[in-house]
């Protein structure tokens, strides 16, 4: 018996199963012309409105950015001692190179290059500069593609345009580029130049200074001993100095928290205290003592001696940093490369006309049939009498008073 029962309920169950299928088949049979109408009607629309969408042509550019390499002169730096050292492995520019050229793409220098070099204002239709910049940039896309490449591609109606555009981007960045330091050696080459020309007007005030000297008491002779602290002063005030310079370079890219700042500013007070002690010690000393005129004129030519010395060592320090970063800054790879240069496009890039028409044709299919099932919820529903009245009272609640 019950085994009876059970199948007689799985035919059950699969006759009803069956019905259901035959009455929502029934049911889309009884709306089939709004369920074929509606979409073939909603494909005829998105056509026409496509086709009266104008043709967009799109051209784009593959960049590659500078590589970011151990510099090739790290080793002479690294020769020169802790200035140079810090200076060179301390001096950090951007971690990401792609987004400082990226921004330089979209730049309003760059922008407005482009307006007035192709009078985007009368391409664009726009009525102000802003407006230009704003049309220009929305048809113009730069991003960082998943190989670490830079693409620009740029959009426009006029198909001859985009080519030349996307094209006149990359020169305009180029041009940019040149008067910009945007990497680490550039920037070490700029402070490091103007470094290099203060240090070389000293060094010729020293000089002219020393020849003067000559030329008024002639070249007298000292004991050792005094030339050897001259010499002591001289060298510490260039080691001074040199720290000085160390720390203001490191200043564009750390801060005063940062351990090697800390240490470097240390060792400069250290070298200050000494040059204090034996510039004080050798005031005393001197003070004490009766220099003959002489021996007072011979330290004199000894001082002057020494600034040239001093201004001779910093500036050999200098310009052989000047001349590793320059040597850097054109290994450096700053010229962006081409990968792939924009050509004219051969299709349009959008409106999509098919895949609009096939979209517009499934809404519609789906939207049919939706309306099918409503419809025929709404008359099942008319035929319950507590339907009837919960639809009757929900009316009776909607109604203004």
């Amino acid at each position: 018996m019950k085994e009876m029962e059970i199948n007689t309920s799985a035919e059950n169950h699969g006759e009803q199963k069956e019905f259901d299928v035959v009455e929502l088949l029934i049911m889309l049979a009884k709306h089939k012309k709004l369920i074929i109408g509606l979409p073939i009607f909603a494909s005829i629309l998105a056509a026409a409105l496509s086709f009266a969408m104008p043709n967009v042509y799109r051209a784009g550019v593959k960049l590659l950015p500078p590589q970011q390499s151990q510099s090739g002169a790290a080793a002479l730096l690294a020769q020169l001692g802790g200035v140079a050292s810090v200076v060179a492995g301390g001096a950090g520019g951007p971690k990401n190179a792609n987004d400082v050229y990226i921004a330089m793409l979209e730049s309003r220098t760059v922008a407005d290059r482009l307006i007035k070099r192709f009078d985007l204002e009368k391409v664009f239709d726009a009525k102000s500069p802003e407006e230009t910049r704003k049309a220009l940039k929305a048809n113009t896309t730069v991003m960082t593609a998943k190989d670490g490449l830079i693409t620009l591609d740029v959009e426009s109606e006029e198909k001859k345009l985009v080519a030349p555009l996307a094209n006149a981007y990359v020169e305009e960045l180029l041009n940019l580029n040149k008067t910009l330091a945007v990497t680490e050696a550039a920037q070490r080459r700029k402070f490091f130049e103007q470094q290099l020309e203060f240090a070389k007007d000293r060094l010729a005030n020293a000089e002219a200074a020393l020849k003067h000297s000559l030329d008024t008491s002639g070249v007298i002779s000292v004991d050792s001993e005094s030339r050897a602290i001259v010499e002591t002063v001289g060298r510490l005030r260039a080691q001074v100095a040199a720290k000085e310079i160390q720390l203001r370079s490191m200043q564009a890219f750390v801060t005063p928290n940062n351990q090697d700042y800390k240490r470097v500013q240390e060792e400069l007070e250290s070298l200050r205290a000494q040059l204090a002690k034996l510039e004080n010690g050798n005031r005393t000393e001197g003070s004490a003592q009766d220099h003959s005129g002489d021996r007072q004129q011979g330290l004199e030519n000894i001082k002057v001696l020494r600034e040239v010395k001093y201004y001779q060592m910093l500036y050999e320090l200098l310009a052989k940093q000047y001349e590793a970063a320059r040597l850097d800054e054109a290994k450096d790879a700053s010229v962006i490369q081409v990968l792939d240069a924009a050509i004219e496009p051969e299709r349009k890039f959008k409106p999509k006309r098919s895949v609009i028409v096939v979209a517009a044709g499934l809404g519609g299919l789906f939207l049919a049939i939706l309306s099918a099932f409503l419809i025929e919820t709404q008359k099942m529903a008319l035929r319950s009498p507590e339907r009837v009245a919960q639809l009757a009272r929900l009316k009776a609640h909607l109604r203004l008073r």
